[in-house]
């Protein structure tokens, strides 16, 4: 299965992630602000990114455009998962170079079946 970073600094939202992406056998890093997941993004190189956007300091959705217009990241797929439910937040998360924008909480089912969606879709790109 999938190596997959959770980039969120809620412990209750993390633990719910995680648990779903485990239960579909994926291995699951955790990053609590945007600095610390572009760092472990290009140390761990994971296979999706689970971005939160509202953090301290960087936004989820610089952190986004930093991990896209880098060449060490470009080619990670990032899952924008925020409770900014707004369309322009949806498109602005796009826009940033995320490849799939969902909104919290997210179902289980749905989670996997974004992540799925974006690992298949890379794999198709290769």
């Amino acid at each position: 299965m999938a190596n997959v970073l959770i980039v969120d600094d809620s412990p209750t939202d993390i633990q719910a992630m995680r648990s779903a992406l485990e239960g579909e056998g994926h291995h699951v890093a955790v990053a609590e602000s945007a600095y610390t997941g572009l760092e472990a993004a290009k140390r761990d190189r994971p296979d999706v990114i689970l971005m939160d956007v509202v953090f301290q300091g960087m936004s989820g959705f610089q952190g986004t455009r930093k991990l896209a217009r880098d060449p060490e990241t470009k080619d990670i797929p990032v899952i924008i998962i925020s409770g900014k439910g707004q369309e322009s937040d949806r498109i602005w998360g796009l826009r940033q170079g995320a490849a799939e924008y969902l909104v919290k909480p997210v179902a289980s089912e749905v989670l996997s079946g974004a992540v799925a969606d974006v690992l298949s879709r890379r794999t198709a790109e290769r």
